[in-house]
């Protein structure tokens, strides 16, 4: 599980590493409220960024992030 504040991985923008494909910007986190830790980020779906809503939101567990910096995080999801 990791470890972070919600509020530092919000308006982040989450790039592929395995393909250098721009995913879009995180909108939500899970988190386990026992322990405070965060166990994945979620990046809106294509309908949605279009103003479609349905529910094929990207979740992002916690092992596949592989780099959290200042302005985006990088991740390793095969799509």
């Amino acid at each position: 599980m990791g470890e972070g504040r919600a509020l530092d991985f919000k308006h982040k923008e989450v790039i592929n590493i395995t393909n250098g494909r721009k995913l879009g910007f995180v909108t939500d986190v899970e988190a386990c409220f026992e322990d405070g830790k965060i166990n994945a980020i979620v990046v809106p779906g294509n309908s949605r960024k279009l103003g479609l809503f349905n529910n094929n939101d990207l979740v992002i567990p916690w092992s596949k992030i592989k780099l959290i910096g200042e302005d985006v995080i990088l991740v390793e999801v095969q799509q």
